[in-house]
Order: structure tokens, then C-alpha cells, then sequence
């Protein structure tokens, strides 16, 4: 650990014991009644209260997303022990992880390390929860594998979002505004209507957000990248046609269009920092013809950048789903949840990351699912159990290019300036065979686009049972177990299209070599030169440079190669389950312990990879073991939650950006351990303070193929020191940390309510902590990140004869300059590094009505 992060949480210990200390003698003197807060969960899949449940998990409700002026999924992070979201390359590409554990969204064959819900219903794709929280009633965050109860893709655990329901009261509606800084408006609302006295009930919901972005672009102009523009609207009806019937039907529907993600240049290659006299492309691009505008990692928090195009991002998502509950006796429940859910996406990302015209790509893609879960809760007077069937269904359809721009061929004639000799020397022996020989073509035509789609078909069944035991007064066993059976299959076409080239050719004789080359070019040359018959046999060396498109063979990278059409299955089947051993002594304490295991599905890459690979991967399975307590201290309005975890994950499915495309393969076997804490304390009747705390220890146990640094090497001279020999394409990973998480995490929140005159004015902050971190999964010392912290703030004034609430907030008050957890080898210029930042200071004042 760096003596900044030391110091920072020496800073945060220090505050937190003071904070604590000084409360408590005003605790000791004057006890208040409970202020604890009942928080109701469903993560056992039935109403309960979230200290009974033994689980390690944090339970964000509808009151504190508005408390804290948060947005989005990706501002309650802060307040989330072992918990992470972060965006990278676009809006549609978003990523959680719970203990370490996650995984990117930007390849469709990988699915989620973490099992996300809302209602009742399973969402595959992790950028469909990115959208404003809004009428929401609690997000539950479950930590560790949850595979008996949730199933396919929780080996880091689960996110789950309720929305609050129709009620009869024919009100419990808010209208909010809010305006801030880069030209924030941010307008929501619900309300629900009693159309049938305690029949029938409808509520509608509703939000629309605008804002300037705050990364500036040379071309395009100031604010014009990371940019907020999104709205959504749900609708809903409940029905109760009697005391022991149910029907919750949900329509939603939201939609995104952005200019995001901006990444910055973290690194710049226009010259080695260790050895002398070796320089990178940025010093090509900064000449003519290129004249590109670039920058140097000093400026990285000057939050501009110089591209071609735009980065855009487009996104819909709309479902519809209905919830029925029967209780057909004290004892007995029936569910039924049915859900339809098509989610589109769209993304243009100028590839080179500079306005030189040379690489972008699009991304184009659909997705349509079915699910349906029957299930079944006993309640007996010592036992309860859970069973029921679980099926799921979708349709992926993915349409991916890499174009390359007008300036492309240039770009490439001068980064491969040592093949001009012997392509001069085909041309002048075209010349001098009267076109026998036939002239070297396009290397880089510009214009050419490598297309791929992909299209993919899944089913999943599971069956599963969960039953809690209360064996005695203090003592309840719960065991679960799950069988989920998957099928998939995959459709991959590729294609490759640019003036002169219509699909490059596979076979081994069509590639370039050079060495080949230069051989017959000289054997022919000295033949005509000494009058005898040239070998004509050694034609076949120098044919391949008189094929359009040559030039793609040395650029080191898969993504525009061409390959063979894939038709792939894959078929799995997988079993988890839980075991948990839970001691109440009493009404305010709950010991458990607990291990259980979780799956992330397997599956097939999506992106263009080298012909030969297989682009199956195998599924990823957690085994956990957890010791847990809840504890309340009712007197002294205190609660302390805290765990301690081990989980050890095999063929964990790691993905690297390479630029172009993502290397994904099983990488072995990791581990993640640690602990985590959390406090809530009401010292005076007045005043709230929290405290989270995670100790996330994350290591490759077994990871020999990985992939290899680029920047460190480049810029020192000095090998991955995972290489096991000069020539080998892969590095070795083992005993490397996991990339994008922190080891250390931490926030301290403090809340304190008084009267102004007559008004209630609530006075908040909190202190948000994040270790030091690598970018990506190679531990390039160049992608290491250092540690930060954000100060949040606000204050409230409550207008109670007007049922109005009145708030300035502010987000990141001291300007915190960091680095968004996600960092990148730039594609065709190696040394080169580009990160995304962190968003600056935030500001706004917000207005709710509640009527």
C-alpha cells in the first residue's frame, strides 16, 4: 500500500474514532427511543427483515437514493460495502462486481457475475439497471454466491430492485425538480390512483434527465462529451380480487442517448521514458499529413480530448410483467412471475481515439427475453421452504464493424516503413516483367470494414428448493439446492468489404512474409540480370502483396482478420446450493454461518477472434464460506453488521481489452477474501452516523495464459516479467491482484436534523474512500491507479404546510481528481494508454412535492 493510501485511511480511522468518541457520552447521558430503522428485504425471495436474514448484505432504500440526491446505480455504490459500478468505452458498456468479482458487458457472449433483478425478474444485460432510480422502494445488494435461491450467474452475488407498488390511498405521489451545474434538469414523478376501492389500483412514474457533458473536445466544442440524456416511464396496476389474491402487472419502457464515454490519455508514446531515442506514433500523428491533435498524460485532468467523431451511445429498454400471489391457506403461497423484456443498443466509437481518421467501430444490438418462475413457500410453525421452477429464454443479435479511416493507409505506410524497400522492389519488378509480375496493391485501403454478426440462442431450466429449519429456540438450519440445465448455440458470419477487397483470403499461402518475399524478389532480380530464367516457382512469395488489404496481416491483431463463419452449442448443466447454520440468542442478534456455491454460465465469443481458437469458454463456479453477524443495540439506537469471507472461484472467466476486441478465456482459478463492516448509529435522537468499511483481498492463483503487459515494456524496455520466454505470445498472471478493485473501501456518513426557524433543515455529508486499484487484469504498473476520496454534501429545509422539501447537494465538493477504476492499451499504438476519468464537482438544488 502507498503511503497516500496509508495516509488517507489514517485520516478516515482518525475521524472515525473521533466522530464516534465524541458521541458517546451524549449517548450515555441522554438514551433516545429506537431510531433504528425496520429495513423489509426479499432476499431469501419472502418478506423479512434484513437483520433476520442470514446473508451478508446492504439494503439502499427509496428514502436514502433521495437523502443522498443519488441518480443512478452508479452514485449508491459509495454507501455499499465490497461493491462496484463503472462504465467504460460507452454507456451501454456497464460493470458490477461484489467482492472483486465481475465482469465487462462489452462482448454479448459473457453474461454477468452478478445476478440482477427488478420486481421479481432476471435482466441479463447489466447496462439494462443504469437508468435513473426513480418511485424506488429498496436495492438490495447480496453479497457472496446466491445460487440456490437466484441460480445462473450469481457467483458474486445479486442486485435486487423493488419499485414501489400501487396503493389504494388514491396519493403517495411526489412530483421532483432539479436543476445544478453543467445545465442540469432532471424532472420525476409518480402517483397512484385508486380506480376500484381495494380492488383495483394503477401508479404511474415517470423521469427525464439533460445534461451538458463535462469532457471538452478540440472539434466538437466544450461539455460535448459525457453528457446525461435519458427518460423512462413505468406503468402499473395491482389487483386484488380478494384478501388472498394478488395481480401486479408492470409495463416500462426507457431509452438513452448519449455522448459518452470520454477517455483521456493516461500515457503518451511519443517518446520511451526509459530508453533513449526510441519514439512512439503519437510523434507520426503530430506530423503531416496526420497534423492530429494530442496530448500528453500531464494533461489528463485537463478533461479534453481530440477526436474524429463522437463517441455515441443509444440505448432502449422496455418490458412488460405480471406477479400473481395466491394464498391458498395460512401455510401455503403460490407465485407466478411472467415477464417479456426486449432491450436495443447501439455505440460508435472513434477506435484510435484521436482526429486522425484512422479506426472506429459500431456496435449494433438486440436482445428479446422470456422468463417465467413458479414457486411455492410452506410456512410451517419451525420450518419454511421454498421450491419452485425457473425457465428463461433469449434471443442475442449482434452486428459489430471496424471501418478503417481515409487516413489509415498513411498511417500504416509510415509505422511499417521497413517494408517500403521490398514493396519498391515488386513494383520495380512489375515494371520490368511488363506487369508478369504483378504490382504491389493497397496495403490499408481505407474504407474497409470488417463486419461480423453474431447471433445467439439460449435456454435455461432450473428447478430449486430452499427450506429453514428451526431445530431449536436459537438455532435454524437452512439448505438449498438448484439444478439449472442451459443450452446454447451461436451463429457467426464474417465479412470484410473496402475498395478492391471483397473478403481476404485464409489460407497460409495468402499471408505476407516478408522474408519469403525478399528472397524471391532477389532471386528473380539477379535472373533477369544474368539473362537466365527466373524460378517462377518463387512467384507465390510475393502474390500475397498484390492482394488488397495486405497490409491487415501485420497489425497484431485478430480483430481484422478474416476467419471462418462459426456454428457453435454448447450445452451445460450445473448444481449449487447453500448450507447455513444461524443462532438468534435473542430478538437483536443473528450469528450465522454459511457456505455456498454460484455459476456464471459459459458460453462463445462474440468478437472476431484468430482463426483456431475455440471461442468457447466454460463456465465459472464459486464455492464461498462466510461467517456473519447482525447485531442491534436498541438502547443505544446502534447496529453493526459485519462479515468475514473466503471464496474461491474455478475457471473464472477473464476479459482484456485489447482495443479492437476482447481476449476471453478461462483464466483459472482466483481467490477473494476479506471482511466487511457496517454501522448505523443514532447517538441523539437528531443525528444519524454510518460507517462501511471492506477489506477485499483478490489474487490469481492459477493463471498461466494470460495477457501480457504492453505500456511497461515498451516504455522501460523490460519484458513482462510474466513472459516465460522472448517469443511466447502470453504471460503468465499468477499471484497477480484482480484488475478494476480496490483492496480497501470505505465511507462515513454523518446526518443531523435541527429547527430553523420552525423549519426542519436536515445537514448531511459523507466521505467516500477507494484504495489504490490496477486498470485492467495485467498489473502493467503503468495502469496503476492511486487511491481517493469524495467528500458529498447537502442540506435540506422541509416546508411541511406545503409538503415540500427543498435541497442543495453537492457531489465530489473538493474536486477530487481520480482516475473511473478503467484504463486501456490503445489499439495500434503501443505505449500508449488512455483512462477514463472521474467525474469532477457536481451541484444542484432539488425540489419535491409530496402530495
Amino acid at each position: 500500500m502507498s503511503h497516500s493510501s496509508t495516509g488517507r485511511l489514517f485520516y478516515f480511522s482518525l475521524i472515525s474514532t473521533a466522530l464516534i468518541t465524541s458521541f458517546q457520552s451524549i449517548a450515555r447521558q441522554d438514551p433516545s427511543p429506537t431510531k433504528l430503522e425496520h429495513i423489509e428485504v426479499t432476499a431469501q425471495k419472502r418478506p423479512r427483515d434484513m437483520q433476520d436474514v442470514p446473508v451478508a448484505m446492504s439494503a439502499i432504500t427509496g428514502k436514502m437514493i433521495n437523502e443522498t440526491a443519488s441518480m443512478d446505480v452508479f452514485d449508491i455504490q459509495g454507501y455499499v460495502p465490497a461493491f462496484s459500478a463503472f462504465q467504460s468505452q460507452s454507456a451501454v458498456n456497464s460493470s458490477f462486481s461484489i467482492r472483486g468479482i465481475g465482469t465487462s458487458s462489452q462482448n454479448y457472449g459473457f453474461e454477468s457475475s452478478t445476478g440482477l433483478y427488478v420486481d421479481g425478474v432476471y435482466r441479463s444485460r447489466q447496462n439494462a439497471v443504469i437508468n435513473d432510480l426513480v418511485d424506488i422502494d429498496t436495492v438490495e445488494i447480496l453479497r457472496g454466491p446466491q445460487g440456490s435461491l437466484f441460480g445462473k450467474n450469481t457467483p458474486a452475488g445479486a442486485v435486487v430492485f423493488r419499485t414501489r407498488q400501487p396503493d389504494f390511498e388514491n396519493g403517495n405521489a411526489f412530483i421532483t425538480a432539479t436543476a445544478g451545474n453543467d445545465d442540469l434538469i432532471r424532472l420525476s414523478g409518480a402517483t397512484s390512483i385508486n380506480v376500484i376501492d381495494n380492488k383495483l389500483a394503477a401508479r404511474v412514474s415517470g423521469f427525464s434527465t439533460r445534461r451538458d457533458g463535462w469532457i471538452n473536445d478540440t472539434g466538437y466544442g466544450e461539455n460535448s462529451i459525457n453528457d446525461r440524456n435519458r427518460s423512462g416511464v413505468r406503468l402499473q396496476t395491482l389487483y386484488t380480487p380478494s384478501d388472498d389474491v394478488s395481480v401486479r402487472v408492470i409495463a416500462d419502457y426507457a431509452e438513452l442517448n448519449e455522448h459518452c464515454c470520454g477517455a483521456l490519455t493516461l500515457q503518451d508514446n511519443r517518446q520511451a521514458n526509459g530508453v533513449e531515442g526510441k519514439f512512439g506514433t503519437d510523434t507520426l500523428l503530430m506530423m503531416p499529413p496526420f497534423n492530429a491533435t494530442l496530448f500528453t498524460g500531464d494533461e489528463f485532468y485537463r478533461y479534453t480530448t481530440a477526436l474524429s467523431s463522437l463517441p455515441e451511445s443509444r440505448m432502449q429498454d422496455k418490458g412488460l410483467s405480471a406477479e400473481i400471489n395466491w394464498q391458498t391457506s395460512p401455510a401455503l403461497l403460490l407465485t407466478a412471475i411472467t415477464a417479456w423484456r426486449g432491450f436495443d443498443s447501439f455505440d460508435r466509437t472513434d477506435t484510435d481515439f484521436t482526429d486522425a481518421d484512422l479506426l472506429s467501430t459500431t456496435n449494433n444490438a438486440r436482445q428479446q427475453a422470456f422468463s417465467q418462475e413458479l414457486r411455492a413457500t410452506w410456512s410451517g410453525e419451525h420450518v419454511t421452504t421454498i421450491a419452485g421452477l425457473w425457465y428463461f429464454s433469449q434471443n442475442l443479435d449482434l452486428d459489430f464493424a471496424i471501418t478503417t479511416g481515409d487516413a489509415f493507409p498513411a498511417f500504416f505506410a509510415a509505422s511499417a516503413a521497413d517494408l517500403q524497400p521490398l514493396t519498391d522492389g515488386i513494383n520495380a519488378l512489375s515494371v520490368a516483367t511488363s506487369g508478369l509480375v504483378p504490382a504491389v496493391a493497397p496495403a490499408t485501403p481505407g474504407q474497409t470494414q470488417f463486419d461480423h454478426n453474431a447471433y445467439q440462442q439460449q435456454d435455461s431450466l432450473a428447478v430449486f428448493s430452499q427450506t429453514d429449519w428451526q431445530f431449536a429456540e436459537e438455532f435454524t438450519v437452512t439448505a438449498g439446492l438448484r439444478y439449472t440445465r442451459e443450452d446454447k448455440t451461436l451463429t457467426a458470419r464474417f465479412d470484410e468489404q473496402g475498395p478492391g477487397i471483397d473478403g481476404l483470403p485464409t489460407g497460409a499461402e495468402n499471408i505476407p512474409d516478408p522474408l519469403s518475399a525478399a528472397v524471391a524478389l532477389g532471386s528473380f532480380a539477379q535472373s533477369l540480370a544474368t539473362g537466365n530464367p527466373p524460378d517462377y516457382t518463387q512467384l507465390s512469395a510475393l502474390l500475397p502483396f498484390t492482394q488488397a488489404g495486405w497490409g491487415y496481416y501485420f497489425l497484431g491483431t485478430a480483430s481484422v482478420l478474416p476467419r471462418s463463419d462459426l456454428d457453435e452449442k454448447r450445452n451445460d448443466g450445473q448444481l449449487t446450493g447453500t448450507l447455513k447454520l444461524s443462532w438468534q440468542p435473542d430478538n437483536n442478534s443473528l450469528w450465522y454461518a454459511s457456505t455456498s456455491t454460484g455459476f456464471k454460465s459459459g458460453g462463445m465469443n462474440t468478437d472476431r477472434i484468430a482463426e483456431g481458437l475455440s471461442p468457447q469458454f466454460n463456465a465459472e463456479k464459486a464455492t464461498a464460506y462466510e461467517l456473519g453477524v447482525k447485531k442491534q443495540f436498541p438502547e443505544h439506537n446502534l447496529r453493526i453488521n459485519g462479515a468475514l469471507h473466503y471464496t474461491q472461484i474455478k475457471d473464472f472467466q477473464a476479459s482484456t481489452f485489447t482495443g479492437l476486441g476482447f481476449n476471453l478465456q478461462n483464466a483459472g482459478d482466483l481467490h477473494t477474501k476479506g471482511y466487511e463492516l457496517e454501522i448505523v448509529w443514532f447517538p441523539v435522537s437528531d443525528t444519524r452516523a454510518g460507517l462501511t468499511l471492506a477489506r477485499t483481498l483478490t489474487g490469481f492463483d492459477d493463471f498461466e495464459k494470460g495477457t501480457c503487459q504492453v505500456a511497461y515494456p515498451w516504455h522501460t524496455g523490460t519484458d513482462d516479467p510474466g513472459r516465460p520466454s522472448a517469443d511466447t505470445p502470453y504471460c503468465s498472471r499468477t499471484g497477480d491482484r484482480l484488475g478494476f478493485e480496490p483492496e480497501t473501501s470505505a465511507s462515513l456518513t454523518l446526518q443531523h436534523t435541527l429547527m430553523a426557524g420552525g423549519y426542519p433543515v436536515v445537514m448531511a455529508a459523507d466521505y467516500q474512500y477507494t484504495g489504490d486499484l490496477f486498470l485492467d487484469d495485467t498489473n502493467d504498473p503503468y495502469k496503476h491507479s492511486s487511491s481517493y476520496a469524495l467528500v458529498n454534501a447537502r442540506v435540506e429545509l422541509s416546508v411541511p404546510q406545503w409538503d415540500t422539501r427543498i435541497t442543495l447537494w453537492g457531489r465530489n465538493l473538493t474536486n477530487k481528481e481520480y482516475i473511473a477504476r478503467n484504463g486501456f492499451d490503445v489499439p495500434v499504438q503501443a505505449g500508449k494508454l488512455m483512462a477514463y476519468p472521474g467525474q469532477p464537482l457536481s451541484w444542484g438544488v432539488t425540489v419535491t412535492r409530496e402530495f
